[in-house]
């Protein structure tokens, strides 16, 4: 019971750690072994344990904590990045995980751990007093939800989440678009934030620097949709019934 209360410290734990308290690899991992058959700790994936909580019986480790610790770089990103910041009001069972560090995606407590290639390491931020959450600022989340909309969250999804943000940093959003570096990117992320640029303190420099950066490619604005009105501005075929500016209540459609 004492190597419980002291791995209680750790929301989650290692073999490595549980090893300063043996200095014998062996040993540390019959310790763990015994911990797990009196149901007093949990293997959540290879090498990666949390405690059960006596008060709740859960597993003291969250899903934001048990994220950012898959990999030695893992982040939270796109929706569950917004989910972590309470923009969200929906609860999903898929946690998006960024990573350098490749790793297969897996279950437990019933969420599933989703990995995302890491391909801007910028705007990652660790939380104070969060037992070691790391997560991308809001302004990446909003970039990162655009730009992967049909591999992950969707249309509507990322427009409710655009609805809910406040103001975003501008100088941040233009850093992650040159990050990545992506025509369609801009084009979708002038579109989708145009129409809100008042609400969230854009200005028209931002949109500006968007268009000089779209190229004269036309596109759809997601795949799950073939037909639409074409928007000669952002060069962008999107949904004809598309509603993506909600104000009090009010919902406009293009």
């Amino acid at each position: 019971m004492k190597l419980y209360f002291e791995l209680l410290k750790y929301p989650i734990f290692t073999m490595e750690h549980v090893n300063q308290f043996y200095g014998n690899i062996e040993s540390a991992r019959s310790a763990v072994k015994r911990l797990i058959k009196s149901g007093l700790v949990v293997k959540i994936r290879n090498n990666l344990y949390t405690c059960i909580s006596g008060e709740t019986d859960a597993p003291v480790a969250s899903r934001y904590q048990i994220a950012s610790a898959i990999t030695p770089n893992s982040y939270l990103s796109h929706h569950s990045a917004i989910e972590y910041y309470g923009i969200s009001d929906q609860t999903f069972y898929e946690v998006y995980v960024s990573s350098d560090t490749m790793f297969r995606d897996f279950e437990f407590d019933g969420y599933t751990f989703c990995h995302v290639c890491s391909k801007c390491n910028e705007g990652v931020e660790t939380v104070k007093y969060s037992g070691g959450v790391r997560v991308t600022d809001r302004e990446r989340a909003v970039i990162d939800s655009i730009k992967d909309l049909d591999k992950i969250a969707g249309l509507e999804e990322v427009i409710d989440n655009i609805q809910a943000v406040s103001v975003l940093r501008e100088k941040r959003m233009l850093a992650y678009l040159e990050c990545y570096d992506n025509q369609f990117l801009y084009q979708k992320v002038g579109f989708l934030l145009k129409s809100q640029q008042e609400r969230i303190g854009l200005s028209n420099e931002f949109f500006q620097i968007c268009r000089d950066r779209i190229g004269r490619s036309k596109r759809y604005l997601t795949k799950d949709y073939n037909e639409g009105k074409y928007d000669a501005t952002w060069r962008i075929v999107v949904p004809e019934q598309m509603h993506y500016l909600k104000n009090e209540g009010v919902r406009h459609e293009l």
